[in-house]
């Protein structure tokens, strides 16, 4: 049996790795084997979980423009071509169009694989896995992973091929991929998702003539969103920016938490004299926008604005959220637009099956969003696609300058807080994990306290009752009901705001995310916590400033 240890390459639901060379200190992980046997994996995970043999099963691949795009589908053809399985070549996509291959009735695939690393620097490179019911969960990986590993389960892809011999099928000619214009029947649908959102009586064709739309996709995966879903549609395109695909991402990261990336398209926006503008990610699972002013509609803005256009087809339906939202946004969402907001747990796949989990239970729960711009909706089979959330925006902004109105008069009530910041603290021993969970413990324990704390000779927090304590928590109390790491609450002589202390979902950080309604008010809450979180030795508190 060959040596494979690939969990270091899991990241949550996906795959993820170093696939170039070029970043000093990083050396590849990530090439055309452990492709191979990945995507082998994840051929024996499907068979067995749809009870059909390889040469049954129809798999889509795509890839966004990294570099190191093509050598990787190389090593997934040369790991799962031989079994005969069909493949779907379907060249530079979008991962919500990958699982839309699943979907779309002239596809039928029965899974697919997305070659990207989202946002991750050019060097990186990874994969996303899809079935009929969607992205995989991370117990799944964990179990293609260990399909990967084991030369025993991957003999098991022989035998499903002929019961009555473990030869494979040599002749990859025979079983060779097909090129598919996935791409382009994913465009129609969002095209004709927005001719009949609008429903323009004169224009049905081209509902967004007029319309001035910046896009930018970073040189990532999606500019084909202005050149074939806007502007078909009669939307003026021409300021749109770094359309074409580069894996080296030669002007600013494809992110729209980036704040680079961010400012360009807000200053082209501007420039240009638009009436929107929208930023995606490399993949195009994540989106952005800024309105007319140039004023970025991220963050808080994206999940207000999301909601917002929820609210009109769905009064009173529940919002999930990642941990780190704002309490503005929550009373927008429940004061100003009528719905219920669930702050739950970081990572798209956590919100996501959270919001499956809700109506599961009978509570109705139209939105999954994050902060980051991944936006899922019931009606879109709560696939995170930024490109659909895009093309809700692109409907109502549409709809709006019908009335002479514009977009930002959706979040217009939305306040933000004065101060807002996130601080990513490293853990440097080995065992990170155990060391987050009990700072995380410590912390819990001492904002919950009656009584002012200090530390014992063991170094644990006990109550205190004498003045001049070495750690005050005056005006401090946890939040509640919580689901990730401690979100403390600051009174307003202590900082009016919050902080939340969490570990990072991958790797030995520990972001510390403090949001305040005044000035200078962060400054208060870190001066708060910085005793605390100072007699952590393994804990560098060095950016804590």
């Amino acid at each position: 049996m060959m040596n494979r240890d690939y969990k270091k390459l899991q990241n949550g639901s996906d795959i993820r790795g170093i696939a170039l060379t070029g970043v000093d200190g990083e050396l590849p992980n990530l090439g055309e084997q452990e492709a191979a046997n990945l995507a082998a994996g994840f051929l024996l995970w499907l068979s067995r979980k749809t009870e059909k043999e390889p040469k049954q099963l129809k798999i889509a691949i795509g890839s966004d423009p990294r570099l190191s795009g093509r050598d990787l589908l190389h090593g997934i053809l040369h790991g799962i071509l031989p079994y005969g399985v069909t493949i779907l070549n379907c060249g530079l996509a979008s991962t919500p169009a990958m699982f839309m291959s699943t979907v779309f009735p002239e596809f039928n695939c029965d899974g697919a694989i997305m070659i990207t690393a989202s946002h991750l620097p050019f060097n990186r490179n990874g994969f996303k896995f899809f079935d009929k019911k969607g992205g995989l969960d991370k117990k799944d990986i964990q179990q293609i992973i260990a399909c990967a590993e084991s030369d025993e389960q991957l003999k098991e892809l022989g035998e499903r091929v002929n019961k009555e011999s473990t030869n494979l099928v040599q002749d990859e000619k025979v079983y060779s991929s097909m090129k598919a214009d996935l791409m382009g029947a994913y465009c129609d649908f969002l095209k004709n998702k927005i001719k009949d959102g609008v429903k323009h009586q004169k224009c049905y064709e081209t509902p967004l003539k007029g319309l001035k739309i910046v896009v930018d996709a970073g040189n990532g995966g999606g500019g084909f969103y202005a050149t074939q879903v806007l502007e078909p549609l009669g939307a003026d395109i021409s300021a749109s920016q770094f359309l074409d695909p580069d894996g080296t991402f030669p002007n600013h990261a494809p992110n729209p938490e980036d704040k680079d990336a961010m400012k360009s398209v807000s200053m082209q926006v501007i420039e240009s004299g638009a009436d929107l503008g929208l930023i995606f990610d490399t993949d195009v699972d994540r989106s952005s926008a800024v309105d007319h002013r140039g004023r970025e509609i991220s963050r808080n803005g994206i999940v207000a604005m999301a909601a917002a256009l929820v609210a009109e087809d769905y009064p009173g339906t529940t919002v999930v959220t990642d941990s780190i939202t704002s309490d503005q946004l929550t009373v927008f969402l429940e004061n100003n637009l009528g719905l219920k907001h669930k702050r739950f747990k970081r990572g798209y796949k956590n919100v996501i099956n959270e919001a499956v989990k809700l109506n599961a239970e009978g509570t109705d729960c139209q939105l999954a969003i994050e902060t980051s711009g991944h936006a899922a909706l019931k009606e879109n089979h709560f696939l995170d696609d930024g490109a659909y959330l895009a093309t809700k925006i692109v409907i109502k902004a549409a709809k709006l300058a019908l009335e002479g109105k514009t977009l930002d008069s959706l979040i217009s009530t939305l306040e933000e807080p004065a101060e807002a910041l996130e601080i990513r603290l490293p853990i440097t021993c080995e065992d990170f994990g155990t060391y987050g969970d009990k700072i995380i413990e410590d912390l819990q324990l001492w904002a919950s306290m009656k009584d002012c704390a200090r530390r014992n000779e063991e170094g644990n927090i006990v109550p205190v009752e004498e003045e001049g304590c070495c750690l005050c928590h005056c005006g401090m109390s946890t939040a509640q009901p919580n689901y990730e790491g401690v979100r403390v609450n600051f009174s307003k002589e202590h900082g009016d705001g919050w902080c939340l202390l969490r570990k990072s979902l991958h790797d030995p950080i520990m972001p510390l995310n403090i949001e305040s309604n005044k000035a200078g008010g962060c400054g208060q809450i870190i001066e708060k916590l910085r005793p605390f979180l100072a007699a952590y030795k393994n804990l560098d508190i060095s950016k804590l400033i």
